[in-house]
């Protein structure tokens, strides 16, 4: 076994009035996001918008990567982390439950080892 060092900083907000913080609990990561979210719900309910807004009064850009499915897709993974390098983001933020904030990890994992995050996936047989 080869020896090495994981460190895994993730942060979870959840519940009433996070969406009023979440500016500035993004601001210290970053001035470039990519913005994970699931598909209709978000943007009907006006959660979006309302996050999209708190994101950017603090000089937050957006860059959205909706359409997150349940179980989510590897190949909708891959396009996140094509879209992140390409956009060069500078922190991954997950918008919605557990499908949301799997593929955001998936694609946060992508970028940060330039390499294919299916490599972390294995099917079974």
């Amino acid at each position: 076994m080869q020896a090495f060092t994981f460190h895994n900083p993730t942060k979870i907000v959840f519940g009433p009035g996070t969406i009023a913080r979440v500016g500035e609990e993004a601001r210290p990561l970053g001035s470039r996001a990519l913005l994970v979210y699931g598909r209709s719900s978000i943007r009907e309910s006006g959660i979006l918008e309302r996050l999209l807004g708190q994101l950017r009064r603090q000089g937050i850009d957006v860059i959205e990567h909706g359409g997150v499915r349940p179980n989510p897709l590897l190949s909708h993974a891959r396009e996140g982390v094509r879209l992140s390098c390409r956009e060069k983001v500078d922190f991954v933020l997950a918008a919605g439950g557990g499908s949301v904030i799997d593929e955001s990890k998936a694609i946060a994992a992508g970028v940060m080892t330039r390499g294919n995050c299916g490599t972390f996936f294995a099917a079974k047989q």
